[in-house]
């Protein structure tokens, strides 16, 4: 078995942050304490990319990034220095946003199903030309402006291939005779003939279920995993996306051995465990995200802000209610062509035959067997099932799915039971595969995407992973959770800032601080609404809470943040009916803001009154997740306090020069205060991360440690390495300042042993019980151990 890391960094690599810059922080990741890089996908994406989740061809090394020289020298600058790296790979799909990057999708377009590739992808060949949405609104126009131009066929800076024998003519003929027929993009959503990721048709999902696909697809990455023992493992980009994520888990798991480290990007709902059949190490961790982001913010604070929320937008709706009507909108408007096809795959298998599913699908009506497709999508309560002739995993899911859409639409009771029918008793039919690989979609855009955007009592719960209608996680529950992660997956990677997270941890930390004083924060919001109104209430209150958690943040920046938001939340404009006057105003909003002298300084009060306790949690919630059970992950620059908003924001440039002068005076014996400098966060990262990978028999078994006295429930702490080590953290930092402090509150060690040293404060522990008020007098946490 591979030692796993203590640690890891995650980094964004693309041709600004390149496989030569990495290595050039490999000294610094070293000091820090870091087990592992965290590299973003390796291989070769569109050019320009930031994030390299448009993989155009799998069988190179981006060369942007550095080349596979590149590459081999940041491993062996790894090596120097004791680090391993895990590498992020996506199976689902390749980018095809410009056709002559990708080797494969430009031979498809030339040749269509005579292609060498065109089994790779999953094209709906019998629905005729693929349709590629590239085109203007106005497509009768957009034609007109083709053009052919050495050899291939032009529309403004999009080029594609020109099939042999069928250059002669005008561009519009030319174009006629190809396998292909471009579109306008308003059309992607309902007619495209190709599966995509989620809704952006300018990644074509690719069939790693077959052999052939799997081994083209994973070749590269698998000779330099096997190549080089540096490469401690790999990280799957959404497994939920693929036909059988079981069963490429267990081929990828066969490929790479029993001992390297493989992990999911698997986003679990509260309550729901990996599949057991799944022959990984564990997801990348959202699940602990919402667990110690949760215990930190108060559950007294629900009452007065979801009554907020409910005066302020004039709708008192539950967070379920908003997430159906996200699923049902993407059903309904985004995800067509998807539920067209799987409508027509009932058709054409299980749903064909009547003594199987118990119905005629002769009497059922087009639409009535697409709304009983569409119902079924929504009513899944985790992103999907998976179900497959050996295993039935997910069956429970299957079955609340369909009891939720009958009660939504009992006359279609009979079709809803047929699609049941038909997904449980034939699991492997090209029916069940794709209901299965869509369902996840439907969760992902309905939820994530569009009521994440929507529900906005405190937007510090809409996190990936998370759930906004639990306001907050109990104590009880954060130990159960972590103790379960230890005894089940102690394996599994542990998050709180991704490249995909809404908004930073320490946006969240602030954030949640306003859980604490509800009242303050809905007075401020309601004065504020008044002089600088959005044209949706939902929105004000997302971009209040956005300005104060990111504050100080420039209005570019702040503008580019509620654009996105607004769009996702498709309420009053969408990123496919943009209305230019909510645009407009969204976008010019910022500025206005900034204008406003008065407004500025009473933002900035407020700011300054949340702080303090707003870095607490940020201490907190990084020793609990750098502490506890799993491979905490710490995402580029979020060592020190990092206020960045949902991508492409949280990609912005990071300043290493920084960071490495703080790690210095920190090594020199510095004890910084804690302040909107952020040393005091890159102290407790890199002192328990240092402990992590020097002495990494501290970091095994979980046990609660609960404190005693009157201000108990302000702290959480628990032990591990057979009490060995205690991490203590405090929780609701105002309600115990309005209590006076830590009064007579004590915590009782393990063992009662007395020869404790709190590592991020370097001083000795007084006695087996400290008090709190002494032990936490320094910093708001503590990590205590005993000698070796």
């Amino acid at each position: 078995m591979t030692r796993l890391p203590g640690s890891t960094y995650r980094l964004q690599l693309s041709a600004d942050q390149t496989f030569a810059d990495a290595a050039a922080l490999t000294g610094y990741l070293d000091r820090l304490g870091i087990g592992a890089l965290y590299a973003s996908p390796l291989l070769e994406s569109t050019a320009g990319s930031t994030h390299g989740y448009d993989v155009t061809d799998p069988t190179r090394v981006s060369g942007e990034r550095g080349g596979e020289q590149g590459l081999r020298s940041l491993l062996a600058t790894l090596r120097e220095h004791g680090l391993t790296m895990l590498i992020d790979i996506v199976p689902n799909h390749v980018g095809v946003a410009k056709p002559a990057e990708n080797p494969w999708w430009w031979d498809v377009l030339t040749h269509g199903e005579a292609s060498r590739w065109a089994g790779h992808f999953d094209v709906d060949w019998g629905a005729g030309p693929i349709l590629l949405p590239v085109l203007d609104a106005d497509e009768e126009k957009a034609l007109t402006e083709l053009s052919v131009t050495d050899g291939e066929l032009r529309y403004y800076e999009h080029r594609f291939p020109v099939a042999p024998g069928t250059g002669e003519g005008t561009a519009q003929e030319v174009h006629d005779r190809q396998h292909y027929r471009l579109v306008s993009w308003r059309r992607g959503a309902a007619e495209l003939t190709y599966r995509r990721f989620f809704d952006v048709s300018d990644l074509a999902a690719v069939r790693v279920e077959d052999p052939a696909v799997f081994a083209d697809a994973h070749r590269t990455v698998l000779d330099i995993v096997r190549s080089d023992d540096t490469v401690v493992g790999l990280r799957v980009d959404h497994p939920d996306g693929l036909s059988d994520p079981g069963g490429y888990a267990r081929r990828l798991r066969a490929e790479l051995g029993p001992g390297r480290w493989l992990l999911v990007e698997k986003i679990l709902a509260v309550g729901e465990e990996l599949p057991i059949s799944w022959p990984v190490d564990g997801t990348t961790g959202y699940e602990a995200l919402r667990e110690v982001c949760g215990v930190l913010v108060d559950p007294d604070g629900a009452g007065l802000l979801t009554q907020f929320a409910a005066e302020h937008t004039g709708e008192k709706r539950s967070a379920h209610a908003v997430e159906d009507d996200g699923r049902h909108l993407v059903v309904r408007e985004i995800l067509v062509a998807e539920v067209r096809r799987i409508a027509d795959a009932f058709r054409a298998g299980p749903g064909a035959d009547s003594g199987t599913t118990g119905l005629d699908l002769a009497d059922v009506a087009a639409g009535d067997l697409h709304d009983a497709v569409a119902e079924l999508l929504c009513g899944f309560p985790v992103y999907r099932s998976y179900l497959t002739p050996e295993i039935t995993e997910g069956r429970a899911a299957a079955d609340t799915a369909v009891a939720v859409a009958r009660t939504r639409r009992p006359d279609l009771a009979a079709v809803l039971g047929a699609l049941h029918s038909g997904l449980v008793r034939e699991p492997g039919s090209d029916y069940a595969t794709r209901l299965q690989q869509t369902s996840g979609m439907v969760t992902a855009k309905g939820v994530e995407d569009t009521a994440f955007y929507r529900y906005n009592r405190l937007v510090a719960l809409n996190e990936v992973g998370g759930d906004p209608a639990r306001f907050g996680v109990t104590p009880a529950e954060f130990h159960a959770g972590l103790a379960r992660r230890e005894a089940g997956r102690s394996r599994t990677m542990t998050s709180l800032s991704t490249h995909d997270t809404k908004r930073s941890e320490d946006v969240r930390a602030r954030l949640a601080v306003l859980a604490e004083r509800p009242a303050s924060w809905a007075a401020k919001v309601r004065e504020w609404s008044v002089r600088h109104p959005l044209p949706d209430r939902s929105l004000e209150l997302l971009a209040w809470q956005s300005l104060v958690g990111a504050w100080p943040i420039p209005a570019d920046r702040l503008a580019g943040y509620l654009g996105k938001a607004s769009k996702e939340a498709k309420l009053v404009t969408s990123h496919i009916d943009a209305v230019s006057e909510v645009d407009e105003a969204v976008a010019a909003w910022p500025e206005q803001i900034l204008a406003d002298i008065e407004l500025v300084a009473e933002i900035e009060a407020f700011v300054a009154e949340i702080a303090e306790p707003g870095w607490s949690n940020s201490l907190a919630q990084k020793l609990l997740q750098m502490a506890g059970p799993g491979v905490p992950d710490v995402y580029q620059g979020t060592e020190l306090f990092e206020y960045s908003l949902v991508d492409p924001d949280n990609r912005r440039p990071v300043d290493w020069d920084a960071r490495r002068a703080i790690l210095e005076r920190l090594d020199a014996g510095e004890q910084p205060p804690v302040d909107g400098g952020g040393a005091a966060k890159l102290l407790v990262t890199s002192a328990t991360a240092r402990l992590r990978r020097f002495r990494p028999e501290l970091f095994s078994g979980y046990g609660r440690v609960d404190a005693q006295g009157t201000a108990a429930e302000h702290a959480v702490a628990f032990s591990r390495g057979g009490g060995a080590l205690v991490a203590v953290a405090t929780r609701l930092p105002e309600g115990l300042a309005l209590r006076g402090g830590w009064g007579d509150t004590r915590l009782p060690l393990p063992g009662g042993f007395d020869d404790w040293h709190d590592m991020i404060a370097n001083r000795p522990v007084d006695g087996p019980a400290p008090a709190l008020s002494d032990l936490l007098s320094r910093y708001p946490v503590a990590l205590l151990v005993r000698p070796a």
